[in-house]
C-alpha cells in the first residue's frame, strides 16, 4: 500500500463523473480524500469513490466553522473545488487556514478542449499578473503551448449528467434541508427554457443564415456585442452588472449616441441560453427609443468566428469570445476586469472613442500572452464525456500534485 502524501479535502464539482474520478486516482497515487457533499446529486455521484465521506446539512452560515474543523481533523493539505464564488465555496477559499492549499477548477479559458484550473481563484480573482512585460518576458520563455488531445462532447451527455443530477435533488428536502442551489433559476425552469429554444433552433439557423450572409456582404462595418448567460458567475460574481439587459442598455445607448450612423451592431445570443429572456422583445423596444431599428442585426446562431473575424470590434463583459477576437486581431472592448484585460491587449479608452477609432490587440504579445495561460492555467480534457474525463484526471492529478502549481512557478 502507498504511504499518504496529501490531504485533499474535496467540495462542490460539476454535475458529472470527474470528480470521484480524479479522485480515486489521488487516492490510489497515496493521497487521502475527503469529501463534503452538499445534497442529494453530490451524494449520488461520489457513491463508489474510497474516500471520507460527510453530508453537511446545516445552515450556509455554519459552513465555515464546519470546513475549520475539517482542516483541522484530517490535516487537509489542499482543498478542491468548482467555481471559487458559490456561496458553498466562499467560507473556505476566503478563509483557508496556512498550508491549506486551494485548487480551483472552471470551464476553459481556451475551448473547447481544455479546462481551467488554478490556485486560490480564476477570472476576476486569478493570480495572472496584469503587467504586460510580466506576459513578454514569460511567454518569451516558454516554448508555444502542445496540440490538444482532442475529443467529442455533445451537449446531449452533459444535459444528461445535468438532469440525472437534479433529479436526485428531489430528496433534498430530507438529505439536505437548508441547502440552496447557487443558480437563481432552478432545474425544471431551465429544462423547459431549454426545450422550447431548442425546438426552434432549426427554424432560427435558416433565418440567421440569411442575416449573416447580407451582413457580412453589405460591406458595412458593424460591431459585434456576443451575450453572455445571465446566470453565470461571469456576469453574477465577477462584473459590475445585475444581469444582460444591463449591458445590452449601456452599450446600445453608447452606440447610439457615439457610432457613425452607417455603422451596425451584430447582437449574437449565446449558444446555451435558456430562452427566459425575450431578448428581441427588449432590443425592438430599446431599439425604437433609441432610434436604432435599422442599425441592430440579431442573432440566436451562427458562426461566431467568422463574424469576429470581420468586425471592426467586438464588445464583451468578460467573455472567454473576448480571447477568440484578440486571437483573430479583432479590437476587443472589455465592460469588466478579465484576465485579457491588458494594455496592449484590450483597447485601452472608453466605450465612446471605441466606435470610432477601436485600437486592435498586439500580436506578439497576445501570443505570449497566449503560451502563458496555456501553461499556467489550462488543462486539457473535459469534465462530460468519457474521453474527455480520462484525459482531464492524468493531466489534473499531476498538477494537483505538483507543488509549486505551474503558475505558482512563473511568478516573482
Amino acid at each position: 500500500m502507498k504511504s499518504q502524501k496529501r490531504a485533499f479535502l474535496f467540495l462542490q464539482g460539476v454535475c458529472s463523473p470527474f470528480y470521484p474520478r480524479l479522485a480515486r486516482r489521488l487516492s490510489d497515487d497515496g493521497h487521502r480524500v475527503v469529501k463534503v457533499n452538499f445534497n442529494a446529486g453530490d451524494l449520488m455521484y461520489w457513491q463508489h469513490t474510497h474516500s471520507e465521506r460527510h453530508l453537511f446539512r446545516g445552515r450556509l452560515e455554519e459552513l465555515g466553522e464546519y470546513i475549520q474543523a475539517l482542516w483541522q481533523r484530517y490535516a487537509i493539505t489542499d482543498q478542491v473545488l468548482f467555481g471559487d464564488r458559490r456561496p458553498i465555496h466562499r467560507p473556505a477559499v476566503d478563509n483557508a487556514a496556512a498550508g491549506v492549499r486551494t485548487h480551483v477548477f472552471e470551464e476553459g479559458y481556451f475551448r473547447p478542449f481544455w479546462i481551467t484550473l488554478e490556485r486560490d481563484g480564476v477570472n476576476g480573482h486569478s493570480l495572472l499578473p496584469r503587467d504586460p512585460a510580466w506576459f513578454y518576458a514569460t511567454g518569451k520563455a516558454l516554448p508555444p503551448p502542445p496540440q490538444p488531445i482532442y475529443f467529442k462532447s455533445s451537449f446531449k451527455i452533459r444535459a444528461l449528467h445535468d438532469i440525472r443530477y437534479h433529479a436526485a435533488g428531489l430528496a433534498n428536502p430530507l438529505v439536505a434541508p437548508h441547502y440552496r442551489n447557487h443558480s437563481p433559476i432552478s432545474a425544471p425552469v431551465e429544462y423547459l427554457g431549454y426545450a422550447k429554444r431548442f425546438s426552434q433552433l432549426k427554424l432560427w439557423k435558416r433565418r440567421d443564415a440569411k442575416r449573416i450572409k447580407a451582413l457580412l456582404t453589405s460591406g458595412k462595418r458593424f460591431f459585434m456585442l456576443p451575450l453572455q448567460l445571465n446566470t453565470d458567475a461571469q456576469i453574477r460574481d465577477h462584473s459590475p452588472y445585475t444581469d444582460m439587459q444591463d449591458v445590452i442598455h449601456e452599450v446600445l445607448t453608447s452606440f447610439a449616441q457615439h457610432a457613425d450612423t452607417n455603422t451596425l451592431l451584430c447582437i449574437k445570443n449565446h449558444p446555451l441560453d435558456m430562452g427566459l429572456v425575450n431578448y428581441p422583445a427588449i432590443l425592438h423596444t430599446l431599439s425604437q427609443s433609441l432610434g436604432l431599428e435599422k442599425r441592430i442585426v440579431y442573432l440566436e446562431s451562427g458562426d461566431l468566428n467568422a463574424l469576429v473575424k470581420q468586425a471592426a470590434g467586438t464588445i464583451t463583459v468578460n467573455s472567454t469570445v473576448g480571447i477568440v477576437a484578440l486571437e483573430k486581431g479583432c479590437p476587443t472592448y472589455a465592460l469588466s476586469d478579465p484576465i485579457y484585460q491588458l494594455p496592449g491587449l484590450t483597447h485601452p479608452g472608453s466605450l465612446t472613442d471605441f466606435w470610432h477609432s477601436p485600437t486592435p490587440p498586439n500580436p506578439q504579445l497576445f501570443n505570449y500572452f497566449y503560451r502563458t495561460v496555456m501553461h499556467a492555467t489550462q488543462v486539457n480534457g473535459g469534465y462530460y464525456c468519457q474521453p474527455g474525463i480520462d484525459i482531464a484526471v492524468d493531466n489534473a492529478a499531476r498538477i494537483l500534485e505538483a507543488c509549486p502549481s505551474p503558475l505558482e512557478a512563473l511568478l516573482p
